[in-house]
């Protein structure tokens, strides 16, 4: 299946194997996975996973990880992206609303524009009438990004397992 979005700046589409050196680079900073899972960088072999991963879930369900390329320069910018959160047993069912930027573009409104053309996807093409985003509740950038996207705090809670103060933002259709 080949899904692309557009924004003023972006092109949105399926995340490929052939984009795991990019996100590498993102998935290796400090700062970048600062509040992600249990805040360690991801080894390049480790994002190759993932990335392959990614790739297979588009091929088998349609929906997932989109790449975030800057339409003027090619350049990979981020990610945004459709999944479940299964590490948060206690909002499920649900689907979640996710984005990552490279520290270098971050601040210029990415990420917000990512996620609102996707969530676009997830109401329109793929009728959901809700989506959450499980934020680390210290991670004020990405607060700031689910309240430009008109989300509300539905509730705090602590992630299973790893102790992590999860805020989870949701978003309806």
């Amino acid at each position: 299946m080949s899904v692309e979005l557009r924004t003023e700046r972006l092109l949105l589409r399926p995340l490929a194997v052939a984009d795991a050196e990019a996100l590498a680079a993102i998935n290796a900073d400090p700062e970048v996975m600062r509040y992600i899972g249990n805040g360690r960088p991801l080894t390049p072999e480790e994002t190759e996973a993932r990335t392959a991963k990614a790739a297979a879930h588009w091929d088998e369900h349609g929906w997932g990880v989109f790449a975030a390329v800057e339409s003027a320069t090619g350049a990979f910018v981020g990610w945004a992206a459709l999944a479940v959160p299964s590490f948060l047993p206690e909002i499920l069912p649900a689907t979640e609303l996710g984005w990552r930027v490279r520290r270098d573009r971050w601040g210029r409104g990415y990420a917000p524009e990512a996620a609102r053309a996707v969530a676009g996807f997830a109401f329109g093409d793929l009728g959901l009438d809700r989506v959450v985003s499980c934020i680390h509740a210290e991670n004020a950038a990405s607060i700031r990004v689910a309240e430009k996207l008109g989300m509300s705090l539905e509730r705090e809670t602590v992630v299973p397992g790893v102790g992590v103060p999860c805020s989870v933002y949701e978003l309806k259709a």
